[in-house]
């Protein structure tokens, strides 16, 4: 059974895709180990609001797994 054309054109779009993003976290984790090495420490914060005057944020599970790519253990 052949795939149609358009199909094919997705695929090959979607695996560039998951390339760049995987090459990008990559990248990222090498820059913090990169800072590590030469000492300093590395942070990432995160801001919002849910709703009026209630300033908070939940990291969703997107967010764990890069920190976690990237060395981060998000404080709780």
């Amino acid at each position: 059974m052949s795939r149609e054309p358009h199909l094919d054109v997705l695929m090959k779009k979607l695996l560039r895709v998951v390339e760049v993003s995987l090459g990008a976290t990559d990248a990222a984790r090498d820059a913090v180990q990169e800072i590590l090495r030469r000492g300093a420490d590395t942070g990432i914060f995160f801001s919002g609001s849910r709703g009026r005057g209630n300033p908070s944020f939940e990291l969703t599970g997107q967010d764990r797994e890069f920190l976690r790519a990237v060395s981060i253990r998000p404080d709780r």
